[in-house]
């Protein structure tokens, strides 16, 4: 007998019980390995999610940190850069303090120009003008496979379609997705069994994108291109030229943004669409509603889970904080809140408080890319369905999830009558 196969997996860190923990506080959480991520997720943290759980609790694993389980307290810590830092966003601490991108680690005042430096290329009026060329891109990827009667939708279309959007708009090569996709894994999931290792990994990840992105801004500086790179680079922070450091981690959040969170809802999105063909012949039925039910798909599907630094001693929602601690914001956990939306985990193309999530996050660092985020959801689902109206998994299908910083899934087999 091969006992190898019968030994148990290590036993994880667990960090010792801080004295400003209460017991009952305590759930086993760790976001790289969700108890019952094989059914799904959000059905995983949805679990977390229980009636009789604190809106706050603490979490021995991944280094030992607090975990937001209500919107409301998602949202007022997104809200409150005064009291909940951006100076560490993610967890373990080691990932956190070896993540170098701005202006995400950064808080008001400093963030905000380099915040203004990303919407100049990013705002609604921008966007706007680039639908068409967005939609080509969608209608060349579907048309590709429409008549082979089934793709895999991860790795046909969704790990293709935002990234060659985006990747246009940055002014860069396709042929540098694969290595620019595996460095957003390992920030956004990094490998290694303890915390010390999650950072060392994060860190070679940063120090990758930085690499790629140097001599690019090299390039660019002082240049007049339309590019979405040329336009942050030369921009002025507060009247004088944007320090090297701060374009290494500016353009690299750029790419980082744009290669690993649309990807991943459009995938989690096209499973729940492909088992519930009721909702797509709603959506058939009045484009009004389709395009309106867009929001709703963000709330249903919100895939980043980033955290915040509590920047002084306080009370906060029956829990005794400490300054240095973190807390997690599992964005999914507001949209799927119970205490805000009936129903939750449905899809509801009706539902009237949809904007009650935070799939963008809130106050300063609500995300700059959602304007292209929500256009290239409702251009898949109009195209999509245009040229491929009824759709389902294969028989036995078994999508693969994995949690993180930005949740990610994969094998996604589609078939439909050709």
């Amino acid at each position: 007998m091969n006992t190898d196969t019968l030994t148990p997996p290590p036993a994880k860190p667990r960090a010792a019980l801080p004295d400003h923990v209460a017991p009952d506080q305590v759930r086993e959480i760790d976001i790289y390995a969700l108890d019952g991520i094989e059914e799904g997720f959000h059905e995983a943290w949805k679990r977390v999610q229980t009636p009789d759980t604190p809106p706050l609790v603490w979490t021995p694993l991944t280094g030992g940190h607090w975990v937001a389980t209500r919107g409301v307290v998602i949202d007022e810590v997104y809200r409150h850069p005064d009291r909940f830092s951006s100076r560490v966003i993610w967890v373990p601490r080691e990932a956190g303090e070896a993540y170098e991108m701005v202006p995400t680690k950064m808080d008001p005042p400093e963030h905000t120009p380099y915040r203004k430096a990303i919407d100049k290329g990013l705002n609604l009026a921008q966007i706007r003008k680039i639908e068409g060329e967005v939609r080509a891109v969608a209608i060349e990827l579907i048309e590709g496979f429409a008549d082979r009667g089934g793709c895999d939708f991860a790795r046909d279309f969704a790990g293709v379609f935002p990234v060659k959007v985006f990747l246009a708009l940055a002014g860069l090569p396709m042929d540098d997705a694969p290595m620019l996709n595996a460095l957003a894994k390992e920030m956004t999931r990094p490998s290694g069994d303890t915390p010390e290792e999650q950072g060392r990994s994060l860190q070679a990840a940063n120090n990758g994108f930085f690499d790629y992105v140097a001599p690019i801004i090299a390039a660019r500086r002082g240049g007049t291109g339309t590019d979405l790179i040329t336009m942050m680079v030369n921009t002025e922070i507060d009247g004088a030229p944007m320090p090297q450091d701060k374009m290494l981690g500016l353009v690299s959040l750029l790419l980082l943004g744009g290669l690993d969170t649309v990807v991943n809802l459009l995938s989690f999105m096209m499973i729940y669409l492909a088992r519930h063909p009721e909702t797509v012949a709603e959506m058939r039925s009045d484009p009004m509603k389709l395009q309106r039910g867009v929001e709703e798909l963000f709330r249903r599907f919100a895939v980043v889970s980033d955290a915040r630094y509590v920047v002084t001693d306080m009370e906060f929602h029956g829990a005794q904080l400490k300054a240095g601690d973190l807390i997690l914001l599992p964005t999914a956990l507001h949209g799927l809140d119970d205490t805000q939306h009936v129903d939750p985990m449905k899809v509801d193309l009706s539902r009237r408080n949809v904007a009650a999530h935070s799939t963008f996050a809130q106050g300063p660092h609500r995300c700059a890319g959602m304007h292209l985020a929500r256009m290239e959801v409702l251009v898949t689902l109009q195209e999509w369905l245009a040229r491929i109206p009824v759709f389902e998994l294969a028989e036995g299908a078994a999508p693969i999830y994995h949690s993180g910083i930005v949740a990610a899934v994969e094998n996604i087999p589609l078939v439909w009558k050709a």
